[in-house]
């Protein structure tokens, strides 16, 4: 997971010596946002005279924000594409990445059905529909009911590249929208 901030937004000296009443803006990703909003109120308590406002709503609104200019520091459970940091280039914002922490990602099974593990293939094959029953991977003869992230999540990104497609980047399946 990482956090972006364009290295001249917001100035170091806004940052040393704020003015009463200014803001900084923490925009992204949910998985990191808990992590985010105690590194706001750990900053706080140095310095109270700068407002931190930490919000969610995926990478790729974060991401988004850094490249609009209208947040400060990005969070991200991706890294930022080429396409994201040209973009931004576009803008005059040089991103700076900064690995904050390492995320991991879990397939879970109801302990009730009798599949204790599942293949990438296979993993592959249910998101994109290939599969849609459970007897077709050792299981019972019942639906797969498929829960996925909001595709603004980096989450929902790494899941797509890295198991639906394989890794394969000219793979162009698709994961259904199913958010949970």
């Amino acid at each position: 997971m990482c956090s972006y901030y364009p290295p001249v937004n917001p100035p170091q000296e806004l940052l040393e010596h704020p003015a009463v009443g200014a803001s900084f803006k923490n925009k992204g990703s949910d998985t990191l946002i808990n992590l985010a909003l105690a590194w706001a109120e750990a900053y706080q308590d140095v310095n109270p005279d700068l407002s931190v406002a930490v919000t969610g709503g995926g990478s790729g609104t974060g991401i988004a924000g850094l490249i609009n200019g209208t947040v400060d520091i990005a969070n991200a459970s991706r890294a930022m594409k080429a396409d994201e940091i040209e973009a931004a280039r576009a803008n005059g914002i040089e991103p700076v990445e900064f690995v904050v922490a390492v995320d991991a990602l879990a397939v879970i099974v109801n302990p009730d059905n009798p599949v204790d593990r599942l293949t990438i293939d296979q993993l592959s094959d249910m998101f994109t529909r290939r599969i849609t029953n459970w007897q077709e991977v050792g299981g019972d003869d019942a639906p797969i009911v498929l829960l996925s992230r909001e595709t603004n999540s980096g989450t929902h990104v790494y899941f797509l590249e890295q198991v639906v497609r394989k890794g394969e980047s000219d793979n162009k399946d698709i994961l259904p929208h199913r958010p949970c």
